[in-house]
């Protein structure tokens, strides 16, 4: 179990980063993955006060502050009808309603876990995360990026023509993904990515051109690596990636 020390509540974003800076300190998200593990935390620093879980729309964007709920993503009506409830379909089968109501959007995406919906579904999009001393940086080179002190202030999504299908493939309902796939259509172009495999989720691209929908889920399915754990091994996970990576181009072929 986690032993916490003290509970600070600081005033202002560089107080937080301030206290952050010692590694034996720990922000606290939804705290719903950090209490299974085990340690000492110092000093536990809550951001709930800041103002930061609310989501506001613009005509250009939609701007997720990092205490935000997965529940309120769920609910959002902006959101989902910009994604064609994809956002709605990446976080309904995260545990239940209860856990939803805590998780955060920030600590799902500044995780990177290898098993997170929220980061595949929202790598498929053109989505920037905002650090308060890291500035917007593309959630394609975040997720690549290691892990720092930074704190991550917004997720940013911003609007753009494109068509985005989200789709899982589990055990049992509740459980971990044992693949998890966010496919889109950006002009031009398949931006695809590939999570729970079981590392955390990767982008690919390849060509809107005249090949079918079996063919482009090919050449995207080979640009990437999965690997092995209980949930299933990585040529299972390649298998069921292409298949059902196919059929979300599929769909969104007949659409656009």
């Amino acid at each position: 179990m986690i032993t916490i020390n003290s509970y600070v509540k600081p005033e202002s974003l560089e107080e937080a980063y301030e206290l952050n800076q010692k590694r034996a300190n720990r922000i606290l998200g939804g705290m719903m993955w950090m209490r299974l593990g085990s340690g000492r935390v110092q000093t536990a620093i809550d951001l709930s006060g800041m103002g930061l879980d609310q989501i506001e729309e613009s005509e250009e964007e939609f701007k997720i502050g990092c205490m935000c709920t997965l529940r309120q993503l769920e609910l959002h009506k902006g959101i989902n009808q910009y994604t064609d409830g994809a956002v709605r379909e990446c976080v309904r089968h995260i545990v239940g309603v209860q856990f939803r109501n805590q998780a955060t959007v920030g600590g799902s995406i500044f995780g990177r876990f290898g098993f997170s919906d929220v980061l595949t579904c929202f790598l498929a999009m053109d989505c920037y995360v905002e650090l308060y001393k890291g500035g917007i940086v593309p959630l394609r080179e975040f997720v690549c990026q290691k892990r720092d002190r930074d704190i991550l202030v917004n997720v940013i999504i911003r609007k753009d023509v494109r068509k985005i299908r989200y789709v899982s493939s589990r055990r049992t309902k509740t459980d971990f993904p044992v693949i998890a796939c966010g496919v889109a259509k950006a002009g031009e172009e398949w931006q695809v990515s590939v999570g729970a495999r079981p590392m955390k989720a990767v982008l690919v691209t390849e060509k809107a051109d005249g090949r079918n929908a079996a063919e482009i889920a090919e050449k995207l399915t080979e640009q990437v690596t999965f690997g092995n754990n209980m949930r299933g091994s990585s040529e299972y996970r390649k298998a069921l990636a292409k298949v059902l990576i196919r059929r979300q181009i599929e769909a969104l072929m007949e659409e656009c």
